[in-house]
């Protein structure tokens, strides 16, 4: 009989991932579409369908970006480029980090102890402006990327 079984633990594939401090989904490191689906699915609350808004619309500006789940985190980027954009959950909103953002046109509104990278704070009640968002993601996918 399977170990795990015996104590009660279960198909290790079929577990829902763990929720760490904050809310964020604990996802294995992973390159492709496959791992950021589940982090999205696995997100909490109203942040699930914040997720695959933020998802759809970089596919939608950036087509065939790539996307990775690194430090239990979704990331974009150009393939030979680099990362351009994270997100990560925390207990009341969702930050998404543009690392070249110091470089957008205008600025995301939230600093970062980065000299380059800014944020963007989502909470649930906020207005979500896509345009800029979009604006925001296809501009930063023309910069030099991180190398994570």
């Amino acid at each position: 009989m399977d170990r795990r079984k015996a104590h009660g633990q279960g198909d290790p594939a079929k577990a829902e991932p763990k929720l760490l401090s904050g809310g964020n989904p604990q996802i294995a490191k992973d390159y492709g579409d496959a791992p950021v689906q589940a982090y999205i699915a696995a997100m909490p609350g109203w942040k699930r369908e914040m997720g695959g808004r933020l998802d759809a619309l970089i596919e939608r500006a950036v087509p065939g970006v790539n996307k990775a789940v690194k430090w239990n985190s979704p990331f974009y980027g150009v393939e030979g480029e680099g990362w351009f954009l994270s997100f990560h959950c925390f207990t009341r909103y969702i930050k998404v980090a543009f690392f070249r953002g110091m470089s957008l046109d205008p600025v995301p509104p939230g600093e970062s102890r980065s000299q380059d990278t800014r944020y963007l704070d989502i909470h649930e009640d906020d207005a979500f402006d896509e345009a800029q968002f979009s604006a925001w993601v296809k501009q930063a996918s023309h910069l030099p990327g991180e190398r994570m």
